[in-house]
Order: C-alpha cells, then structure tokens, then sequence
C-alpha cells in the first residue's frame, strides 16, 4: 500500500471523457519530466490515479494494450516488456475487475490525429465502493476546475493556466455547461442512496442477472438469449430490456461488444 500513496502523490484524478479529448501538451520548463497532457476540461495531466472497470487486456507482439473505463468513457492503458512487473500484474487480473491504476499521460500524433494513453506504473483490484468514491472525488476536482475555465472565461481570474487551457480549445460557455452535464452523469450512476425498486423490478432484475451470470461465456451471453430465457419465465422482453439496462448502469454487468452482455 505505501507503494501506491508515494506514487499517488500529485497525481491528477480525471475522467475518461475529458482526457481523451485532449490535444495540448505543454512542457515543464526546467524539468526533464514528460510534459503535460492538459485536457479541455482543465486538468493537467503528467501523473494520474485512476479507478474503472478494466473491460480488455489484448497482447500484440511484446506489447499490452487494455481498457480502463468509468462512466464516461475509457483510458487506453499501453504498457511494454514480456517480463514486465505491471503487464505481468495486468495478465494476472480477470476481465472484467475493478482496478486502480496509477500511470503516466502520454499525448502523440497518430495517423495524423492527436491520441491520448496511459502507461500504467502501478495496478491494483479494488471494490466496487473503492471505484464509487474515486468517481466521487474525481467529478469534485473537475466541478472545482470547470469553475475555475468560467472565470477565466469571464476574465475574473489570474489563472493563467485555465486561461491557457481556454485559449487552446476556443472553450464556450455550453461547452463547459456540457461538461458539467457529463460529470452530473457520472454521479447518478454512483448513488449511494437510490430509491429502493419495487419488488416486482427487483425480482425480474435478480433473474435477469441469475441468468447472465449462469449463461455467460467468453462472450458474454446475446441478450436474444437472455430475453428468450426470462420469457420461459413470464417475463415479457420489455421488462428484460429494462432490466438488462438497469444492470449495466449499476456496473453488475457490462457490454463487451454490441448485443452480448457479461457479469462485472
């Protein structure tokens, strides 16, 4: 566990969404430190903590390739070396799991497009509770520094890194109404106190999840298949659907590809 605090240490907590729009880097100036990766949203990233389901780990050659996501998108993680400690750490966790990572941000032109990845240094698995309260803080630090664009905006701050970051990306006012949205979004799916469902949806939802978790492949499961299980059961497939949607959003289960659904 110290190993992750030191490493944590001014790491920077941003959502998917935000970093995979960035197409800014700035260097730290007297420094040989990789440069910033700074996002639209106003984070600047160098040293990032993050926390998501880790939904794919593919191999390529001497290369890992995985995906990190959380509610509103996913973070490439890049890692290199056969006998290396984190792909090593990577190949050992079961997809899908919720893990932490902390790793480095790298900004770079692919195809003639800016891309955006994280080379992970350090993985953990977590709870499901350890990835609700990083949301949690993660969507106060973007609130904070969406705050910090509008008065930039309005010319009310000296901050001349959000004034950069305003400059850079031509920012509006919906624009960063829209971000805001977003990270609305990502709290929803993370309350900690909903209301309770009624039985009747809680009892279709429980054997919609019996049969995912007892059908599921490689793949998945087709929610065809699903539907056409529960039916045997007397529940129509509009009530499936529903409950099929009300389980992905609580991240008990995942789509990996179009159609198919899998346990979390």
């Amino acid at each position: 566990m110290q190993v992750l605090i030191t490493t944590m240490e001014g790491a920077a907590r941003v959502f998917a969404g935000d970093f995979r729009e960035a197409t800014f880097a700035v260097p730290d100036e007297g420094s040989e430190s990789s440069a910033w990766v700074v996002t639209p949203g106003g984070a600047w990233c160098r040293s990032l903590y993050l926390c998501g389901a880790l939904t794919e780990v593919t191999e390529v050659t001497d290369v890992l390739f995985c995906r990190l996501a959380d509610p509103t998108g996913a973070f490439d993680l890049v890692t290199g070396g056969r006998r290396g400690a984190v792909a090593e750490q990577l190949r050992a966790i079961p997809v899908p799991s919720f893990v932490a990572v902390t790793g480095i941000a790298q900004l770079y032109k692919k195809n003639g497009s800016w891309a955006v990845s994280v080379r992970p240094e350090y993985v953990r698995v977590i709870d499901k509770a350890t990835r609700n309260r990083w949301i949690v803080t993660a969507a106060d630090m973007t609130l904070a520094r969406i705050e910090r664009l509008l008065a930039a905006l309005d010319g009310d701050t000296s901050d001349a890194r959000a004034t950069r970051v305003i400059r850079h990306y031509g920012l509006t006012r919906e624009q960063l109404r829209g971000m805001v949205t977003i990270i609305d979004g990502a709290l929803t799916s993370v309350s900690t106190s909903p209301e309770a469902p009624p039985a009747a949806e809680a009892d279709i939802s429980a054997a919609v999840m019996e049969i995912i978790c007892a059908e599921s492949g490689p793949r998945g499961v087709a929610v065809q298949d699903v539907i056409e299980k529960a039916g045997s059961q007397g529940y129509t497939q509009a009530a499936v659907l529903a409950a099929i949607e009300s389980l992905v959003t609580s991240d008990d289960c995942y789509q990996p590809q179009k159609g198919y659904v899998k346990p979390l």
